[in-house]
């Protein structure tokens, strides 16, 4: 087996599209009304799916996090330390969630926390330099 993406369970698409695509920069190009909205980004197959239609499908209810939670995280990377913050900001500026401001961590790492519009942990952080797949 090979991981071919990831997804989040969203109760507001609508809401999410706009987020990931305005917010963020996520190329989607369904309609806001979308049940499924697939994306791939950097190679990587990413899903919102619409939690009453995933019920549906599976003939099952569920539990669904709410607020701020930490189930889970998406990780973005930028190049470089200013970019960290220049993002956090942007996003912020745009309606993101605030969780933590840009810190160079000890490990040295740039970091900053923030949350979707449903409470999903965004990371985006930096190394200051390129990017380098794990699997070179």
């Amino acid at each position: 087996m090979r991981l071919d993406g990831f997804g989040l369970l969203v109760s507001d698409m609508g809401t999410m599209i706009r987020f990931y695509r305005d917010v963020l920069g996520f190329d989607i190009k369904e309609s806001n009304n979308a049940s499924n909205v697939y994306l791939v980004k950097d190679g990587t197959l990413f899903l919102l799916y619409g939690q009453k239609d995933f019920e549906n499908m599976t003939g099952r209810r569920y539990e669904y996090a709410k607020g701020l939670n930490g189930h889970s995280e998406i990780a973005l990377y930028v190049d470089t330390f200013e970019e960290v913050d220049a993002e956090f900001k942007k996003a912020i500026n745009k309606g993101a969630i605030s969780v933590l401001e840009p810190t160079t961590e000890p490990w040295g790492q740039r970091t900053c926390y923030i949350a979707d519009p449903e409470g999903n942990l965004i990371e985006i952080g930096s190394w200051n330099k390129p990017f380098e797949s794990k699997d070179k």
